[in-house]
């Protein structure tokens, strides 16, 4: 496999990027050139997740550039292709507890796909924003909203952490704690998010080494744990399970 967290540039670094992103309306990202080239290179797929209710375009083996060496990407690292497991968890949360987000707004920090802000959608969230730092991944939740037959949601393209939040019913965020300077900035700005406004915060991770060795995990409770599919297992170095956290400091 070609691509992996291994392989690729983490996402901590690329924070460090200049976007001058802001929020963006749907219509906004419907570059021509850009969604064929999306549409021409990820696949369609719904089956080896947590969520088959969901269709995603993602990079699967069968796409050219699972196999590519990284740097032929011609665009920033394609983290939004691949579902990770700690989303899974969290759609697929959602999806089966729709009072978690019914009626309520919910911001979906790193969107990645866009799989658990849809599934936020599709349960009845009154207000759904998504937030990643690459513009790509907004044309990608695009596609897959229009996918899912749901309304596209505004989407950030730029780094929120550290940043004065709106006051949000509940974030929720994935696969977000695999470096130790993110998560040390994370844990600051989320418990920020909870202290002054009563966020609720969920957080989605299989259990990496650098999320369980964090000083969070004292602050968290588990809400569910699902087994995760053979094929995801096989794209996460054989990670067996994922988690949804509440966040409670």
């Amino acid at each position: 496999m070609g691509f992996s967290l291994q392989c690729w540039e983490p996402r901590s670094q690329r924070c460090s990027t200049v976007y001058t992103g802001a929020l963006q309306t749907p219509g906004s990202f419907l570059d021509p050139e850009m969604r064929a080239f999306l549409e021409e290179n990820t696949e369609v797929s719904s089956s080896g997740h947590l969520t088959p209710e969901i269709r995603l375009r993602l990079l699967t083996p069968r796409c050219r550039f699972w196999q590519e060496r990284a740097d032929l990407w011609p665009y920033g690292d394609p983290f939004w292709a691949i579902y990770w497991p700690g989303g899974q968890a969290l759609s697929r949360y959602i999806l089966d507890n729709p009072d978690a987000v019914r009626m309520g707004s919910v911001l979906d920090l790193g969107s990645g796909c866009g799989a658990t802000a849809i599934a936020a959608v599709m349960s009845g969230a009154s207000q759904v924003q998504a937030n990643d730092i690459d513009p790509i991944a907004g044309m990608a939740m695009v596609l897959n909203c229009k996918l899912n037959n749901v309304n596209p949601f505004p989407i950030l393209t730029k780094n929120i952490i550290d940043t004065e939040l709106d006051n949000w019913d509940l974030i929720v965020l994935g696969d977000m704690f695999y470096d130790e300077q993110l998560a040390n900035r994370l844990h600051h700005w989320l418990r920020k998010c909870v202290r002054t406004h009563g966020t609720k915060v969920l957080i989605g991770d299989p259990g990496r080494p650098q999320f369980l060795g964090h000083c969070i995990h004292s602050q968290l409770h588990k809400v569910v744990e699902y087994s995760l599919p053979e094929s995801t297992r096989q794209e996460n170095n054989g990670l067996t399970s994922s988690i949804v956290w509440s966040y409670q400091p």
